[in-house]
């Protein structure tokens, strides 16, 4: 935790998440009975009659007829609990009792930090308990919402407690370890970033701090143990009691999003059985969620409220006549409608890794993904993705493999995957693979990457490698190509390459190496 580029990282996160909590203060204005929704702050005990900050937002004139549906919201990791005030006044003005609270273990909250664990799911349903027994709740019309954090504890909430009707789970997790240890490799920056943040603003608990510590650490010897952890707190492990609860299940997440990347929600929201909804836009985590906190205008919490309205309210907005995938490109396109995920990257193209290449290990070739949470803010808002000279990255540390040129622009959409064959001197190795969009002058525009670490082979064999690359959509103009190149080290992640390793790619006749991009013209 005391290393600079970590310490950086983490003061950076923090001035973002004080930003956004100064707009929501300062955006969110108190209302009387008589002309708006009121805003009260209360206490509630949660599991083990542990005390939750919380605060309740009601509508005017609410308690003097029917029972009103009921949305609850935790908040998200690090965050303090006024962190969805001004959604929540925007909510209760549409009829909803809303019921925002501070997450377990982290601010005035009590307890330990969990990290979505039984008593956080616990917590969930005693605050649902509380409303239901304290404001004029409907039982039969219960939501609940969140970003990241608040996103996941929604879900796991969903397959525990029946009562929980609609879902709306932003920029969160379905699968914890495939998010941060994608390709069994260690997603530095996203764990430092949240180690972090949760010793800054909350109080993780002795379990946390254990896993933490031998995830940042490599201590593969309780590796077992940190799988099982995070399979307990992944939704996709109750994915039969989410389908047989049958709430409405939104999701949304951001293509760059560098903690809870999109592939594990796609996955996830292919095997939901019940009303759905997936939406993908340009950003990282928790970025395009962020001027909705703030209380102004954003997609993605206005179709959080058409989904809680038609699947609470009953309302007929047209929001299930519309394609569920909508997805909007890291360009200036509009949304794109698609069916399901499977259309999404249905038109696969493949170019081959026909040469063979040889990399020195531990040395950083200049390609890399970034730095969370900024790097993909800034192509949100600028689209401008980390760029390289293809032609000058260092062929002894860097293999480059490039497509033909296109003579009318293309459209990258879903999900790049890799076949190659790799040789190792050493039984372990991590290699990171991108996706560049190259223009003429061999400026290359990072597409997506992902990392792949193995452990336990035998020096000098070869063995195959799939691997796919981080779900995307990405606009390719005319005159340009693709190029994928693999190096050994990326800022954004934990590498294994001992000493003096060096990794060959290559192609064999019998199981030749390719790229295969969902790609088609524009």
């Amino acid at each position: 935790m005391g290393h600079p580029r970590k310490a950086l990282r983490t003061a950076s996160v923090g001035a973002v998440s004080a930003a956004l909590l100064a707009g929501t203060v300062l955006g969110a204005t108190p209302a009387t009975a008589e002309t708006g929704p009121s805003v009260r702050f209360v206490d509630i005990a949660g599991d083990g009659g542990t005390v939750l900050k919380a605060n309740v937002v009601t509508p005017a004139g609410a308690g003097t007829s029917a029972r009103l549906p009921l949305i609850v919201l935790p908040t998200s990791w690090a965050m303090p609990q006024i962190e969805y005030l001004a959604q929540a006044q925007k909510l209760a003005e549409s009829g909803y009792i809303v019921v925002s609270y501070n997450s377990r273990g982290f601010w005035e909250s009590g307890g330990e930090i969990e990290t979505a664990g039984p008593r956080d799911i616990a917590d969930a349903s005693k605050v649902i308990d509380w409303a239901l027994a304290n404001t004029p709740s409907d039982a039969g019309h219960v939501g609940m919402a969140g970003v990241s954090y608040g996103a996941g504890i929604s879900l796991l909430a969903a397959a525990h407690d029946p009562r929980i009707k609609a879902v709306a789970a932003l920029s969160g997790w379905a699968d914890l370890i495939d998010s941060i240890y994608s390709g069994r490799t260690q997603h530095l920056q996203a764990a430092g970033l949240l180690g972090g943040l949760g010793f800054l603003t909350g109080r993780p608990g002795p379990e946390l701090q254990e896993i933490l510590g031998d995830f940042l650490s490599s201590n593969l010897d309780k590796e077992d143990e940190m799988i099982a952890w995070g399979r307990k707190r992944s939704p996709v492990t109750y994915l039969d009691q989410i389908n047989a609860n049958g709430a409405a299940i939104m999701l949304g997440n951001a293509w760059g999003d560098t903690i809870f990347p999109p592939n594990q929600y796609a996955s996830f929201y292919e095997k939901l059985t019940g009303p759905k909804r997936l939406e993908f836009r340009p950003g990282d985590h928790a970025t395009a969620e962020a001027t909705g906190l703030l209380g102004l205008p954003n997609d993605t919490w206005t179709n959080a409220h058409r989904w809680f309205d038609r699947h609470l309210k009953g309302v007929d907005n047209g929001i299930d006549r519309e394609q569920p995938v909508q997805l909007k490109p890291r360009s200036d396109a509009g949304y794109e409608g698609y069916p399901d995920w499977k259309s999404v990257h249905a038109n696969q193209r493949k170019f081959a890794l026909a040469d063979s290449e040889h990399l020195w290990a531990n040395v950083d070739s200049g390609a890399n993904g970034g730095i969370t949470l900024l790097t993909n803010l800034l192509d949100q808002i600028a689209q401008t993705p980390p760029i390289v000279s293809v032609p000058l990255l260092n062929r002894a540390f860097a293999g480059v493999w490039q497509s033909e040129w296109y003579g009318t622009p293309q459209r990258v959409r879903g999900t790049v995957k890799v076949h190659t064959t790799v040789t190792s001197t050493k039984e372990s190795g991590t290699f990171v693979a991108y996706l560049y969009d190259v223009g003429p002058l061999g400026v290359g525009k990072l597409i997506s990457n992902a990392p792949y670490t193995f452990h336990g082979k035998t020096a000098g064999q070869a063995f195959p490698v799939d691997l796919e690359l981080f779900s995307t959509a990405y606009d390719v103009p005319a005159g340009h190509r693709l190029a994928l190149v693999v190096d050994t080290v990326d800022p954004l992640y934990i590498e294994h390459n001992p000493s003096g390793a060096q990794l060959t790619f290559s192609s064999p006749s019998a199981d030749p190496s390719y790229v295969s991009v969902p790609l088609r013209e524009k």
